[in-house]
């Protein structure tokens, strides 16, 4: 059965409506659609059909941009003739402002997303289903409609939140938090970890910085392990994905719309900013850390402290700040302290 969704959307809005929301103009020749094309949700470009509304704010998708299949894009003006037949462009000086306040919009309860009724229940929600052989210890709180497979155990403290889906022979350790996730069999959670929350999502500028609504969900596939007190963010629209088998130690710092591949090893204070892409296999070492945007490709390895700036190339090993190969990084090393030792020997 599919999963009702965390968040209830309100609309459909019209093409107008939704560009007074956002402050975006229309081009003339849409002014007959405005008051009769409705719009019904908010989708990234690769995924909008044509009652969703979306936006591109970066020229890196501007192939994404050509494709899409969406009923009205958000845009600056100077690529307001790049938005294909079919898609009416809203025009804007300031893309993901708009966005932004579309979202809220269309998700005005993904401001204060739910976690529990606010019904005074506590314990086990009687909404909530449990299978056969469930642990559920003192003080912990099962919300209404979550869902426990058998032979899980959910530890002292622990909260799972409303409609969370939780797989069979998984742990939640103590104290932990579970919102807006779905997670599969035989996964560890350590005590303090939180997953679901809000990603670090901005329109910033002159004006402030204004909040984006966060509707997309954290998805953990099955046997993964996920080490104490480390977060992982809910996705903005798309998933955040930790992909089946993947190790990830203490502290780690998981951002929105983040992919981790399968069997990767994610050691402990590691940062991986949004919408990066981690392949298969990969291992990120202790206190390194990404930018947001990349790949980093199957099989790739980054060194302890190590940051990489752009895409890595699957099998790559990689060291430094910003990473560049292991080998070249090594002898970069290597000649600055025989330049560091020879220039003390001549003081």
């Amino acid at each position: 059965m599919e999963h009702p969704g965390f968040y209830e959307r309100a609309g459909p809005f019209s093409v107008s409506e939704v560009a007074d929301v956002t402050g975006s103009e229309l081009p003339e020749s849409a002014a007959a659609e405005c008051g009769t094309r409705k719009l019904a949700d908010v989708r990234p470009l690769s995924d909008a059909g044509p009652d969703d509304l979306t936006f591109l704010d970066n020229r890196k998708y501007l192939g994404q941009l050509a494709e899409t299949k969406a009923g009205a894009c958000l845009v600056l003006p100077v690529f307001a003739d790049r938005v294909p037949k079919g898609t009416v462009p809203l025009m804007t000086p300031k893309p993901y402002r708009g966005f932004a306040r579309a979202l809220a919009k269309f998700y005005p309860s993904a401001m204060w997303p739910s976690v529990a009724d606010a019904d005074g229940a506590v314990g086990v929600h009687p909404d909530a289903e449990l299978e056969d052989g469930v642990v559920v210890e003192a003080g912990a709180i099962i919300c209404a409609e979550a869902k426990i497979g058998s032979g899980s155990r959910i530890a002292a403290g622990a909260v799972v939140g409303k409609r969370v889906c939780i797989g069979r022979g998984t742990y939640i350790g103590a104290q932990a938090t579970i919102q807006h996730t779905l997670i599969g069999d035989r996964v560890i959670i350590h005590a303090g970890v939180r997953l679901g929350q809000d990603g670090f999502g901005f329109a910033m500028d002159q004006q402030g910085h204004l909040k984006v609504p966060q509707i997309g969900r954290v998805v953990i596939q099955n046997d993964v392990e996920i080490g104490a007190n480390s977060t992982i963010d809910r996705g903005a629209l798309n998933d955040t994905i930790v992909g089946e088998g993947t190790k990830i130690d203490n502290l780690v710092q998981i951002g929105h719309n983040v992919v981790i591949g399968r069997h990767c090893v994610i050691v402990s204070q590691t940062g991986i900013s949004g919408s990066t892409e981690l392949g298969d296999f990969v291992v990120m070492g202790g206190q390194s850390g990404t930018v947001g945007h990349i790949r980093v490709g199957t099989g790739a390895q980054i060194a302890g402290a190590s940051h990489p700036k752009e895409d890595v190339p699957a099998g790559a090993r990689v060291g430094g700040t910003p990473a560049r190969p292991l080998k070249q990084w090594g002898r970069e090393l290597a000649l600055l302290t025989r330049l560091a030792k020879g220039g003390g020997d001549k003081g």
